[in-house]
């Protein structure tokens, strides 16, 4: 009957020789593919109620699959007699492939968990502020920790050659010049980490936030390990250090909530009736998707030596919907100033004195518009377009009358 170690030693005689270790190799790579495969499968079924436990499986599978295959091969190599030809270089080769394998499956874990949590807040919904918060956190601290990780990886690679830890040795003999120079060398680095960390932490920003940079207005596209993304609005992108966060001001739109307040400027004629007006932002405002029904003024904010300024504030959900809605209410008050109260658009006023009697005369550029009379005014100067062609100079009563004439507050026309 066979013993254990009996066995252990039938299986140890193929080793001696490399065919025969090469056959070992590929019974045991076989053998972690399968294992791979069998405990995918019932794993696979184990988590599939539970998205969190699904997202991080189908991340680590194909690391999972990578050691078993470098563990299969170590099995071979590590016990493999010490006579075999090159059997020390294969030995350090296979410490660092294992160590590759850990620090890859271990950098894909924190992703793995990062994206899961990404995936369980979605940012399709009305107030998608705790889900940008999450997102945000969620991205740059898996980052940071994969980053950590790769760097551990890599020293400890690094550590399993002698001839490298002799150097290390030598290396903390002089550590004075050596930290100073790999300090300042690697200061952006360094710097870029740690203001990940301080905007997962702070959120000065997060994904999907709407942001004016530099005179840019964009959207937070993607947060990496060493910059932002900024979608700019005419689809370029703007990049930018994540230490220029930390470092200098900029304005977020949606730091506490995507509502916001936008502002429409409009210039009139000082004898234009306001009541009209504000009645006609209502009645815009009222069949307009875009507005939330938070704010609704007119008022008149400044008045100039040739019109008044009336400044419109509106608000919407955010700012998207905003520079729409903007956009809408300038357009129909324009519009129905030009067609209830043309006279009162904007104008330039002269005043000619041709004799001991002072005319005021009023002139503005003519209104093209189809079957309204069209009210001109002229000047004894060379620019004057009717005194260019010869006619009569001075200004034309009618026209003098038509431009100085205005209608009652209350007329439409």
């Amino acid at each position: 009957m066979l013993s254990l170690d009996h066995f252990l030693d039938l299986a140890e005689r193929p080793l001696g020789t490399w065919p025969g270790a090469f056959v070992v190799a590929v019974i045991a790579v076989l053998f972690a593919v399968g294992v791979h495969r069998i405990g995918a499968r019932i794993l696979t079924r184990i988590a599939r109620p539970y998205p969190l436990m699904s997202v991080v499986l189908r991340y680590i599978d194909t690391p999972a699959l990578i050691l078993l295959i470098i563990l299969g091969i170590g099995f071979m190599i590590f016990e493999a007699p010490d006579t075999l030809p090159f059997i020390g270089v294969l030995r350090d080769v296979e410490t660092v492939a294992l160590i590759v394998a850990l620090t890859f499956l271990a950098a894909r874990s924190a992703g793995a968990v990062g994206e899961a949590i990404v995936q369980a807040h979605p940012l399709d919904t009305d107030d998608n502020l705790n889900a940008r918060r999450i997102h945000t956190q969620a991205r740059v601290l898996a980052r940071s920790v994969m980053v950590v990780i790769v760097i551990i990886g890599f020293g400890a690679a690094l550590m399993a050659f002698p001839s490298v830890r002799q150097i290390g040795a030598s290396l903390l003999a002089s550590a004075g010049v050596a930290g100073l120079v790999a300090g300042i060398a690697a200061r952006p680095v360094l710097g870029n980490l740690i203001a990940g960390l301080q905007i997962a932490l702070s959120q000065p920003i997060r994904l999907d936030d709407v942001v004016v940079i530099q005179g840019e207005w964009g959207r937070v596209e993607e947060i990496t390990g060493t910059y932002v993304s900024i979608r700019i609005w005419d689809q370029r992108r703007l990049i930018v250090p994540l230490q220029w966060f930390i470092e200098n001001p900029f304005t977020n739109w949606t730091r506490n909530s995507s509502q916001i307040i936008g502002t429409v400027f409009l210039y009139v004629d000082y004898r234009m009736p306001i009541a009209p007006l504000r009645e006609e932002l209502e009645r815009i405002l009222a069949h307009a998707p875009e507005w939330d029904g938070r704010v609704q003024v007119l008022q008149v904010t400044d008045a100039t030596d040739r019109a008044m300024q009336l400044r419109v504030l509106v608000s919407s959900f955010d700012s998207a919907l905003n520079w729409d809605l903007r956009c809408r209410v300038r357009e129909g008050l324009v519009n129905f100033v030009q067609a209830a109260y043309p006279q009162y658009l904007p104008r330039a006023r002269a005043d000619l004195s041709t004799d001991k009697d002072h005319h005021h005369v009023d002139f503005a550029p003519s209104l093209e518009r189809s079957g309204a009379p069209q009210a001109a005014s002229t000047a004894n100067t060379a620019a004057d377009p009717v005194a260019s062609r010869g006619e009569p100079s001075g200004p034309d009563p009618r026209a003098h009358a038509a431009a100085s004439t205005a209608p009652s507050p209350g007329s439409k026309g």
